[in-house]
């Protein structure tokens, strides 16, 4: 299933331009696993909760890897689904973007609806332009994001 997402107001960056356009969803569970298992995690990777700031340098391979195993574990104990089809890219083989929805806030993710979900968290190969969500971020996620940080603070 591939998505374009409605344009932002302004869309001037290269970041906002990636962000709106054309992405590929990974549907399966297995084409998730593989894609994390093939992607460079070396490549540069901001790594982007929204509600939090935003990172103003991209995260070392060690922490893109921690992310990437933290998130797949959220994923999957919270999207009650056989399917994925929350997690989506730029380019499946080689991404400069990543959108990963979160699984208790999706309203209609491939962008049908007219009111736009922002995703949970991005990876990006570009510096992230500071995207708002019109909602409030629940306090579990920044609990999350949180712990998420002490952990790849104390490796």
């Amino acid at each position: 299933m591939q998505t374009t997402a409605p344009q932002m107001a302004a869309n001037d960056s290269e970041f906002d331009r990636l962000f709106d356009g054309q992405l590929y969803s990974l549907l399966s569970w297995a084409q998730l696993t593989a894609f994390w298992e093939r992607l460079d995690t070396g490549a540069g990777w901001y790594l982007y909760a929204l509600g939090e700031d935003r990172p103003s340098e991209p995260a070392n391979a060690e922490h893109v890897s921690a992310f990437t195993h933290e998130i797949d574990v959220l994923l999957h104990r919270e999207h009650h689904e056989d399917y994925c089809g929350i997690v989506y890219a730029d380019n499946l083989d080689h991404p400069s973007l990543i959108k990963i929805y979160d699984p208790n806030h999706l309203g209609t993710s491939c962008g049908s609806s007219k009111q736009r979900i922002l995703p949970g968290w991005v990876m990006s190969t570009l510096p992230p332009s500071n995207l708002v969500p019109s909602q409030l971020v629940p306090q579990n996620r920044k609990r999350w994001w949180q712990g998420f940080l002490g952990l790849i603070g104390n490796q």
